[in-house]
């Protein structure tokens, strides 16, 4: 998946730092786009994965108008309903911009949206 920084997306807009670049939020957030697709294949019906854990570092600035690719590899062999998966962002110039991993959980989509029943439910 490839990104342009915008404006919206530097660290000064998002509220995460001072300076025009982008944003580590934003970042994580293309990072984990990337593994809800890379997900797909571990789905089985009526399941959906939900983020569970984030270590990224990121490691080089990148101005407004750069470009940023990001990868998210999948598992080799998935450990029960837990999904860790190996991101990479690189710039235009190849340059590795942050890597790390982020964890999935695959979880029924019906019951994850189903609030549990109240107090003296059941009675």
């Amino acid at each position: 998946m490839r990104y342009e920084v915008t404006d919206d997306d530097t660290a000064v807009r998002l509220g995460s730092g001072d300076v025009p670049v982008l944003a580590t939020p934003r970042l994580i957030a293309w990072l984990e786009a990337a593994t809800v697709r890379a997900a797909v294949p571990f789905l089985g019906t009526g399941q959906t994965s939900v983020g569970t854990a984030v270590r990224v570092e990121h490691l080089r600035a990148t101005r407004v108008g750069g470009e940023i690719e990001v990868t998210a590899e999948p598992p080799a062999a998935p450990a029960g309903r837990r999904l860790t998966f190996a991101v990479r962002a690189v710039d235009g110039s190849g340059q590795v911009v942050a890597t790390g991993e982020i964890e999935r959980a695959v979880v029924d989509r019906q019951r994850f949206l189903t609030p549990p029943p109240g107090p003296g439910a059941g009675r």
